[in-house]
């Protein structure tokens, strides 16, 4: 049996591939920032391989395979290079162990997530933290961190600004909780599903044009910000349900009681 090939989201994945190689390269030539940079463009790559094969309806076995293999090398290896050559040499066997755990976890993040697929078991919400936003914030906070070393001070938030060598304090510790993340029950909104081709209130045009000028204002430290908001957002969306549910549940407890009680 022969297979073919859909060959837009396919360039686009091998791009993403290329860009986590390259990001590789430039971290063995310790050219952090732009080992960083070029994770970001991997994850804007795998958006847009995402986005074009579901617009042209061009998903395939085939395509499924090979985005994991670029993911893993892409959001998985690379960013652990770069923060190992940053940082977590510093932690001798505790920081390979840090690494080792994320590698493994974005790929059970990445199988679990291929096998639901190809089951047909897809949701509207990603279960447990994307393996890109795990290695957006990583990267993000890689160039926020080259700013504060290189005291460049222009287009950027203060308050994030100065917690930055904090973060990098911590980042084995990062790394474990975004490891566990990926491999959590939580839920996560698939950007897909929120269906920005459709019309909109009104009310949602300020709220994008704020978006953008302040993506304008401060590049790097929104970058940043995205991302983490969209990580507390699994965290937040857990937290309001399992409240919904107590709720619900202990109004229904009430009720029972209630009728019980008439009787």
């Amino acid at each position: 049996m022969k297979y073919g090939i859909y060959l837009l989201p396919t360039l686009l994945t091998l791009g993403n591939l290329g860009l986590g190689v390259y990001s590789l390269i430039c971290t063995l030539g310790y050219q952090f920032s732009s080992a960083a940079w070029a994770v970001l463009g991997a994850v804007a790559m795998d958006t847009l391989d995402g986005q074009v094969a579901r617009v042209t309806k061009s998903s395939s076995p085939f395509g499924i395979e090979i985005d994991s293999f670029a993911d893993i090398i892409s959001f998985g290896i690379a960013p652990v290079l770069l923060m190992y050559q940053l940082v977590l040499h510093n932690y001798g066997r505790l920081g390979i162990a840090v690494a080792l755990f994320y590698v493994i976890a974005g790929v059970l993040r990445l199988a679990r997530y291929n096998l639901k697929t190809l089951q047909g078991k897809e949701t509207g919400y990603y279960t447990g933290l994307p393996i890109p936003a795990a290695a957006g914030i990583l990267v993000s906070s890689v160039i926020l961190y080259e700013m504060v070393e290189e005291e460049i001070t222009a287009k950027t938030i203060p308050l994030i600004m100065k917690n930055v060598p904090f973060l990098f304090q911590v980042i084995p510790l990062v790394m474990f909780v975004l490891s566990l993340l990926m491999v959590s029950g939580l839920r996560y909104t698939k950007l897909i599903k929120l269906k920005l081709t459709r019309p909109k209130s009104y009310r949602f045009l300020p709220v994008i044009i704020g978006a953008g000028l302040l993506i304008y204002a401060y590049p790097q430290n929104m970058i940043f910000i995205i991302f983490a908001g969209y990580i507390l957002s699994g965290l937040g969306e857990y937290f309001l349900r399992t409240y919904r549910l107590r709720r619900t549940n202990l109004r229904l407890l009430r009720k029972g009681v209630d009728e019980y009680y008439e009787k």
